[in-house]
């Protein structure tokens, strides 16, 4: 059995044992379950799920912190009279290779508010993303490769 789904069932056997539909209570069982499988670590000697949910779950706190910050943002834009959009599309070199990787990256950009996958090229090398705002295009660049892109390709590698 996968050490996620044997983490997901030692969370519900938790929550059932407290007798509680809480979804704090399932959180903490899912945390005594980490744990324990943590240190009967050596009976798992191939796997890399130690390494890659902690990896996940900093993907999915830099993804909701974007979220938020561009939702912020965005709005401001809407309810201000002076509009401070700049926008413009740009070519963002991609080093995802696979299909899932490409897939992430362009879906994760596209549900960040202000920003929009357009296009991939034929050689599927760059993602052409539509900011809406685009201050400086290399830092905008960056901001994508070594924000989300580096974050999934250390979840999906």
């Amino acid at each position: 059995m996968p050490l996620l789904m044997l983490n997901f069932f030692i969370a519900a056997v938790f929550t059932l044992l407290l007798g509680s539909t809480r979804i704090s209570a399932f959180i903490m069982g899912f945390i005594l379950g980490y744990f324990i499988l943590w240190v009967s670590s050596p009976l798992y000697p191939d796997t890399r799920y130690f390494k890659k949910l902690p990896k996940t779950l900093n993907l999915t706190a830099y993804f909701l912190t974007e979220l938020v910050i561009s939702n912020f943002r965005v709005a401001w834009d809407v309810i201000t009279p002076a509009h401070i959009s700049r926008p413009g599309i740009i070519g963002v070199p991609l080093k995802a290779r696979t299909r899932l990787e490409i897939f992430l990256v362009s879906n994760l950009v596209s549900l960040t508010p202000g920003t929009l996958s357009v296009d991939l090229s034929e050689d599927n090398t760059i993602l052409y993303v539509h900011v809406m705002f685009l201050e400086d295009v290399e830092q905008t660049r960056c901001q994508i490769i070594q924000g989300l892109e580096r974050r999934i390709l250390e979840v999906t590698r």
